[in-house]
């Protein structure tokens, strides 16, 4: 079997090299539909992706549907969609439950978050895990309250409520930012997807507020009660929620940098595991995704979150699309195969031009490697 895996990989490379190399497929005598759901982080790195390939595979339509990780799981485990992505891979309970959906990396990503403080434009915020699990608890209120100081000294900070702002559908962004909360406020994690990290020792003005043992983490959760809380739907509107609400504060995929630069939220500085304060970008993503991708295991359901490392920026992720190894009949199966393929190449759906504006990084080659295996699981 393992022989099986390994040439059909390297018979898919050879046809992602043609694909690559611009040479268009052969009209299909029967156009085929591929629909994907999912996502909203991802969403703008996908819709870019079908764009280009639909014009180097014109037989094949794909359409794609902004609803939200959880939405994206569950349409896809109902056999409702082809393709469902997601920023969270699926629990030990649906995997179990649904052992014919495949949990597939595609590319890693980051999310922000931001504040929208008229006092601080232009002026950098420091941030924590458990200063954000305060303000997401309701025990620290207020933008000037000692925690934040603390982190912000020289900083005027105003004596204005905060306004946090979370996700009311089904996410992958809440779940990636609730695993920052939860594991930076415990001292030790050991999850079936996090192996044993140790984190560092909280000091007195990073006191935890125990998100892990009282809410924990999920595409949802159950959401503390803060009085003047806001919810919104999708990235998109999270970042419209942030814009209007000033003293607000909320966490965006990198995906929507431009749209929460032009509605004037400033970026927060997040403290990761070596207490220094840092922002995504490409190298402290990359950073990040070095120190733990080697775990990765062959089914690849693995947290970035939080990884180890001085300059590794705290949340980032694997962006997945969940699907079926059972398709309906094979020309099906072999299209959706080679569109994915084609999605990790380098020459392909991961080249910069794809990856750059979307904020995204490549997958390294090891862990590309057993996305195609996996890739060639669907049948």
């Amino acid at each position: 079997m393992t022989g099986y895996r390994t040439s059909m990989v390297q018979r898919m490379r050879r046809t992602i090299a043609l694909l690559a190399a611009g040479l268009v497929l052969a009209p299909l005598a029967v156009a085929l539909t591929v629909t994907e759901s999912g996502s909203t982080l991802i969403f703008p790195l996908f819709q870019a992706w079908v764009g280009a390939y639909t014009k180097i595979d014109p037989g094949l339509q794909i359409t794609t549907a902004a609803t939200g990780s959880g939405a994206g799981i569950a349409q896809v485990i109902a056999k409702q969609v082809q393709i469902g992505t997601s920023d969270a891979y699926m629990s030990d309970t649906e995997a179990m439950a649904n052992s014919s959906i495949l949990n597939i990396p595609l590319a890693i990503s980051a999310q922000a978050v931001y504040a929208n403080l008229p006092e601080l434009r232009g002026s950098p915020l420091k941030l924590s895990g458990p200063v954000l699990a305060g303000i997401y608890s309701g025990t620290i209120r207020e933008w000037d309250a000692s925690p934040i100081v603390a982190l912000n000294p020289g900083t005027r900070l105003p004596h204005h409520a905060i306004v946090p702002i979370h996700r009311a559908d089904a996410s992958g962004d809440t779940f990636i930012f609730t695993q920052f909360l939860s594991f930076s406020t415990a001292a030790t994690t050991d999850t079936a997807n996090a192996s044993n990290i140790t984190y560092g020792t909280l000091g007195a003005a990073r006191q935890p507020a125990d998100w892990e043992t009282r809410i924990g983490y999920g595409t949802t959760v159950k959401w503390p009660t803060v009085p003047g809380s806001l919810t919104a739907i999708g990235n998109d509107g999270m970042v419209r929620a942030a814009s209007r609400t000033p003293y607000s504060v909320a966490y965006i995929g990198t995906s929507y940098e431009t749209e929460a630069a032009d509605a004037g939220l400033e970026i927060a500085m997040l403290e990761n595991q070596e207490g220094k304060f840092l922002i995504p970008g490409t190298a402290t993503t990359e950073a990040a995704a070095a120190s733990l991708t080697p775990r990765t295991p062959a089914d690849e359901r693995l947290t970035l979150v939080f990884a180890p490392g001085a300059d590794s920026y705290p949340l980032i992720n694997y962006e997945y699309v969940m699907v079926s190894t059972r398709q309906e009949n094979a020309q099906l199966a072999a299209a959706i195969r080679q569109f994915l393929l084609w999605c990790i190449a380098p020459d392909g759906g991961s080249a910069d031009r794809f990856l750059g504006p979307a904020h995204f990084i490549p997958l390294p080659a090891t862990i590309r490697a057993l996305s195609e295996i996996q890739i060639a699981k669907i049948q």
